[in-house]
């Protein structure tokens, strides 16, 4: 028996961002469900992640007709939400092998109507990457960091913007990087003070909280 999907309408009214559908883990019927339910002759626009391309390739086109669907942050949706006048956010990657993780970081948050910018390929190997960035960076409301191997991203960066910082560990790197364990726990001892970590891979996660921020820096 097919369990009954409950989506959660209230959410919005209740912390500012809606509810969105994680993908992984679903059925591919209840996906190919909430796909017709959400599509652009649905009630309203929902923001899917971790929806792969292979899966997507798989649903009826008159399901996925209408979606902007992006196979890089494995994300959908049939329409954005209305812009915001905010601060912008910065999503800044240590290199272009954690581009799956800050695009979703992007789309989130280009779905959310939130501005964004985005800062790949400044790994602290080469240092000047970064600050020949970081006035741009500074401009910005708060700061997503994405970065892998040692993540030593967000301990620098932390040291150098005093704007709200949201560190991401990612899963890429060989050996003893352990799926992202080691990023994870380099950025959860940062000397950096004040930089808040998120979960392995979690773009979104990262964006939400960065939207928090923004919007209540701007509340209209």
């Amino acid at each position: 028996m097919q369990s009954q999907i409950l989506f959660d309408h209230g959410r919005a009214a209740r912390i500012g961002l809606p509810e969105a559908v994680f993908c992984e883990g679903k059925s591919f019927e209840a996906l190919c469900a909430l796909l017709g339910r959400f599509g652009p002759a649905g009630d309203h626009s929902v923001l899917f992640t971790r929806l792969s391309e292979e899966v997507f390739a798989r649903v009826p086109e008159e399901l996925t007709a209408g979606y902007d669907y992006d196979a890089l942050s494995r994300t959908a949706f049939a329409a954005k939400l209305a812009p915001r006048a905010v601060p912008s956010v910065a999503i800044v990657s240590a290199g272009t092998a954690d581009a799956f993780v800050s695009h979703e970081a992007a789309r989130t948050l280009d779905y959310l109507g939130i501005p964004c910018q985005l800062f790949e390929d400044c790994g602290v190997a080469g240092l000047w990457r970064l600050t020949d960035k970081l006035e741009a960076i500074n401009a910005c409301g708060c700061v997503v960091v994405v970065a892998g191997l040692d993540a030593a991203l967000a301990s620098v960066l932390g040291g150098l913007t005093p704007k709200p910082i949201f560190a991401v560990p990612t899963s890429v790197g060989y050996g003893m990087a352990r799926q992202g364990q080691t990023a994870l726990a380099s950025m959860l001892v940062s000397c950096a003070p004040g930089v808040a970590v998120l979960n392995i891979d979690n773009g979104y996660g990262a964006a939400c909280a960065a939207a928090r921020v923004v919007l209540q820096l701007s509340p209209a």
